[in-house]
């Protein structure tokens, strides 16, 4: 029997069910209906509308990560008006200095976009649906992602409830400028997993000054980037204090402090900190090692303004004794709002989302699929003009860690790892001091937190 014959002979079962014991209060009105998991549409009971009827608004608010317009329109917005004409996803866009919960207490939108750096905080206004029930009713198949990302939304929760769904997984690479590379005749990084002591060998090769520009050998998110290499939370998952005095962390803080002591990195004016524009706009980073998120976007809109400049990616480095191994793999998430009046409807283009060809249309795009389906990496990255003739197959070298715990006061005190970086590369700090400091501060910053916060 065919899924749609299934599908059919399963929905007029139900309606003679309702049929026979009428209309009760909480119950669907008569002639509701849905769209099942294969995409046929048939009637059956529930309070909502299946997708193909009346003309619909959906409401999208992205709380974190980088998710410019361009990949808004084609990952979600344009696929699910081609699937279903009368959907529309309107995307909620408020001013950058707006926080998610200033947002969410005056908009109630119906799709909530996420990653680590703000789950725990959507958390706390309430926004998040449990999705238990609508992955239940809609025969949502959650053993098709991939663990290391459900595992981790599984473990966001302090009971059983699933608040996400992931979206994709954001995982590491590194970034590097051909003409930097050229310019000074330098070997291209290899595509094979390189060593942190290979990749500071070319840095330093690569940070100099010539004709007034300062150049960059290599920029690695600093502390925070570097951890994710180990998997290392920040502060301690029982009791929320610091967790930087371990071998693990020294080794990461020892790492950062050697790529600040390179000759030229910090330039004479004292800036220290090189990003994504420095990479991008300025072009002055010959190596950059971040997430694919971060970049491949913002690098694909920046072409269709007309900018575009030579540069490939190669593996992410690690440790010698952790090759074979690449950084966390950051979930991006898709939730429903516990508010929204379009709770089942949502959840359906979430399903949509993560079908095998809503999936598809993110790998060919370039994000990594959240769903367990090799074939897809093969199709990596081939509709994005931006990643035509790149190294593509490097995205997939080295085995994504499961992002670590983040802890509900993680977030408010990441800051101080920033400061700790600063230390070191501007103010000279060594790595036991600037490892105590930072303890200290957390420590206090943890003490106001369980004041304002609780003890979460």
């Amino acid at each position: 029997m065919s899924k749609y014959r299934l599908w059919m002979t399963i929905a007029l079962v139900l309606t003679l069910l309702t049929a026979c014991t009428g209309n009760e209060s909480g119950g669907a009105a008569q002639g509701s209906s849905v769209t099942s998991p294969s995409g046929e549409s048939g009637e059956q009971t529930g309070n909502f509308k299946k997708l193909g009827d009346e003309p619909i608004t959906l409401s999208f608010y992205s709380t974190s990560g980088t998710f410019p317009d361009v990949e808004f329109n084609t990952l979600i917005a344009d696929p699910i008006k081609e699937k279903y004409p009368n959907v529309t996803i309107e995307r909620i866009t408020p001013a950058a200095t707006t926080t998610p919960e200033e947002v969410l207490s005056t908009h109630v939108p119906d799709i909530i976009y996420s990653s680590s750096s703000s789950h725990q905080r959507i958390i706390r206004t309430g926004a998040y649906e449990d999705l238990r029930q609508l992955i239940e009713r809609h025969q949502f198949d959650d053993s098709r992602i991939k663990p290391i990302l459900y595992d981790y939304i599984k473990e966001m929760s302090k009971g059983e409830e699933i608040y996400a769904i992931p979206f994709n997984a954001n995982q590491h690479v590194l970034y590097y400028n051909k003409d930097i590379f050229d310019k000074f005749g330098v070997e291209y990084p290899s595509n094979e997993q390189m060593t942190w002591d290979e990749v500071l060998e070319i840095a330093e090769k690569l940070t100099r000054t010539e004709n007034g520009v300062n150049y960059i050998g290599l920029s690695v998110d600093n502390l925070t980037g570097l951890a994710k290499g180990l998997g290392l939370p920040y502060v301690d998952k029982e009791t929320g204090n610091a967790a930087l005095d371990t071998p693990e962390w020294h080794r990461i803080f020892e790492l950062n402090k050697r790529i600040f002591d390179i000759q030229g990195y910090v330039t004479p004016d004292g800036t220290w900190n090189w990003g994504r524009d420095q990479f991008m706009k300025d072009q002055v980073i010959a190596m950059r090692v971040t997430w694919l998120a971060n970049m491949v976007g913002p690098l694909e809109e920046l072409r269709q303004q007309g900018v575009e400049f030579n540069w490939d990616i190669a593996p992410a480095p690690n440790f010698e004794d952790q090759l074979g191994k690449t950084r966390e793999a950051q979930i991006h998430s898709l939730s429903v709002n516990s508010q929204s009046e379009y709770k089942d409807e949502a959840f359906q283009v979430i399903s949509e989302i993560l079908s095998d060809e809503g999936q598809r249309i993110l790998a060919r795009n370039g994000r990594v699929p959240a769903i367990i389906n090799e074939e897809l990496e093969s199709e990596y990255g081939l509709d994005i003009p931006v990643l035509q003739g790149k190294t593509v197959e490097n995205v997939f070298i080295g085995e994504p860690l499961q992002e670590h715990y983040i802890h509900p006061y993680e977030l408010e005190i990441t800051q101080r790892l920033t400061e700790a970086a600063e230390d070191m590369a501007v103010k000279g700090l060594d790595v036991n001091s600037a490892i105590r400091k930072a303890t200290d501060a957390i420590n206090k910053d943890v003490e106001t937190l369980r004041t304002t916060l609780g003890d979460l």
